[in-house]
C-alpha cells in the first residue's frame, strides 16, 4: 500500500496552540492506523507538512515532536519517506534526509508504481497565472537569500515567515469555491501536461485546499487533489491497482 497527504500546515496558528496540538494528534492517529497496515510500502506527504520550516545549521524549530517521532519509526520499519517542498515548507536542507532517511522533492517527480504512471507534485506554481508567486519562488529558492535568511535570528526569521504564511494560506482557502476545470490552475495544467505525456494515470497534488478526484479530458487520468487537514483529514491510498481518496475519522 502507498499513502499520500499534504497540507498539515502544522504551526497553525503557533505550535503550543490547541488548535495545532489538535491537528498534529489527528494526524498522529492516521500515521498510528496506517503503520498497522501491513503491506504499507512507501508514504508521500505532498508539501505544506509545516506551515513554516527552515534547516538552520544548529536549531530545530520547537513542536512537532511526536510527529517527527512516527516517522522516524516508519523509516526504521523500512517504509519509504517521500517528502515534497511545499510554498509554506520550501526550505527543507538535509535535516529530513539525515534524520529520517527521507526522499526530498523539491520538484514534481513522474514515478511508476505497479503498472500506474503517476506525476506528484505540491502544486504551487503550476499552471497558468500566479505570476507574482513564481517571482517570490525563485527568490525563496536563490541561495543568496537562503543564505541571508539564515543570519536572522529564528525567533524573527519565524515571525515573519508566518506573517507572510497567513496572507498565502489564504489564497489558497477551501472556502473558495470550485472554479470550473477550465479555470482551476491545476487541472488546465494537468490536462496540458497529457498533451505530452498521455501515459500518466495519476496526477496528484495538494496546495488548492480542496480534496477531488476528477476525470481529466482524456477520459481516463485521473486528477487528485489531497485537499488539506484543517477541518478534514483527507489522504490517497493505492493498493496497486487503483487510488482512492478517503477521509480519516
Amino acid at each position: 500500500m502507498i499513502y499520500f497527504a499534504s497540507d498539515f500546515h502544522f504551526g497553525i496558528p503557533s505550535w503550543k496552540s490547541a488548535s495545532s496540538k489538535d491537528r498534529e494528534s489527528r494526524v498522529f492517529r492516521w500515521l498510528n492506523t496506517i503503520s498497522e497496515d501491513k503491506d504499507l510500502k512507501a508514504l508521500y506527504l505532498v508539501g505544506d507538512i509545516f506551515d513554516f520550516w527552515f534547516d538552520y545549521h544548529t536549531v530545530v524549530p520547537k513542536g512537532f515532536v511526536r510527529i517527527l517521532g512516527k516517522l522516524a519509526e516508519l523509516s526504521d520499519r523500512g517504509v519509504e519517506l517521500h517528502l515534497f517542498t511545499g510554498n509554506h515548507d520550501v526550505w527543507f536542507f538535509d535535516y529530513f534526509e539525515k534524520e529520517l532517511n527521507a526522499n526530498i522533492h523539491r520538484n514534481p517527480i513522474e514515478i511508476k508504481i505497479a503498472d500506474k504512471s503517476f506525476f506528484i507534485a505540491h502544486g504551487d506554481g503550476l499552471g497558468p497565472g500566479d505570476y507574482g508567486y513564481k517571482f517570490i519562488k525563485k527568490i525563496f529558492r536563490n541561495p543568496f537569500c537562503q543564505w541571508l535568511f539564515r543570519w536572522l535570528h529564528p525567533d524573527v526569521g519565524v515571525a515573519l515567515a508566518n506573517f507572510f504564511s497567513k496572507t498565502s494560506r489564504a489564497s489558497q482557502d477551501a472556502s473558495r469555491p470550485f472554479l470550473g476545470e477550465d479555470k482551476e490552475w491545476l487541472i488546465i495544467f494537468a490536462n496540458e501536461k497529457l498533451k505530452k505525456s498521455p501515459h500518466i494515470d495519476y496526477f496528484i497534488f495538494g496546495h488548492r485546499h480542496l480534496a477531488q478526484d476528477l476525470v481529466l479530458k482524456d477520459g481516463k487520468s485521473r486528477y487528485i487533489n489531497l485537499g488539506h487537514w484543517f477541518g478534514e483529514g483527507n489522504y490517497g491510498v493505492f493498493d496497486g491497482q487503483e487510488l482512492h481518496l478517503k477521509k480519516f475519522e
